[in-house]
């Protein structure tokens, strides 16, 4: 796995391959006995432990046995698996196709309570029609060259997308307004889109901001993220899916949406901004 730029990840990697070594140590152990132990070059054993490679689970398993410590094992492979789900790329998540990775975020999206979302790109997925959806899910297919199950996945996207109305929820949700111009699908797919954010912003639920082009920026346009209950956000970069844990960076992501917010226009104004672009449509 490539080193990941969320500390959060790396973190979870060095904590793991400190207690790693806390084992060796508490076995009276050098580094090239345990290497010898578990049968890897002393190399190895290095790399695991100065967390440069992550251990896949029979590596802890072959460590524990070195160590006399097989009672540690379930939960070191535990948090290896937990560290590793910090920054996970899209290759990975959606070898499969995408309904799968639509289906998995259902109960983070049901517990929580406060979303923040921010999109610099694309019309957020909890507000997409699903003929907007179906246009970008196949794009995202295409580009990532992977199994086919557009349909399947826009209708799993669609029924995640039930907490708008249902439950005890609030959504705050910032968009640039360029996010009104790109194309997804033909003019039909587009005024359709544009049409059920005007309906959404009149949910109480929810509050909608439109960063214009022309406002002076306090802030750049960064990548998507989503925080979820100021507990943990889930980062969207082109390679990745990165889900930031650490109560500092979690509240970097809180601070960048405030600044954000601020620079969005709502109620009559946002309003003005999605009629243009529907007016543009022709």
């Amino acid at each position: 796995m490539p080193v990941s730029p969320s500390s959060s990840a790396q973190d979870a990697r060095e904590a793991l391959a400190a207690r790693l070594r806390e084992l060796r140590l508490d076995a009276g152990l050098t580094g090239r006995e345990l290497a010898s132990r578990a049968g890897w070059s002393t190399a190895k054993a290095s790399r695991i432990e100065n967390a440069k490679t992550p251990p896949s689970d029979a590596d802890i398993r072959a460590w524990c046995v070195a160590c006399d410590a097989q009672d540690q094992t379930a939960d070191l492979i535990a948090a290896n698996r937990s560290a590793d789900s910090m920054y996970v790329d899209w290759r990975r998540k959606q070898r499969t196709g995408l309904r799968r990775l639509q289906e998995s975020a259902v109960p983070l999206f049901e517990r929580t309570r406060h979303f923040r979302v921010y999109c610099s790109n694309v019309v957020p997925g909890l507000i997409q029609t699903d003929g907007y959806a179906r246009a970008l899910l196949t794009a995202i297919t295409e580009f990532r060259q992977i199994p086919n199950d557009v349909e399947q996945a826009v209708d799993a996207r669609m029924a995640r997308s039930h907490v708008i109305r249902e439950g005890n929820h609030r959504f705050a949700l910032i968009i640039e307004e360029d996010v009104l111009h790109y194309g997804f699908g033909d003019a039909e797919v587009m005024a359709g889109q544009l049409g059920y954010l005007l309906a959404v912003m009149s949910l109480p639920s929810v509050s909608l901001g439109i960063i214009p082009r022309t406002t002076p920026r306090r802030m750049w346009p960064i990548e998507t993220f989503m925080v979820f209950d100021d507990e943990r956000a889930a980062v969207e970069l082109l390679s990745a899916d990165v889900t930031v844990t650490a109560p500092s960076e979690v509240a970097l992501y809180v601070r960048a949406f405030g600044e954000l917010a601020e620079m969005a226009v709502y109620g009559g104004r946002a309003r003005a901004l999605v009629t243009d672009a529907i007016t543009s449509l022709g």
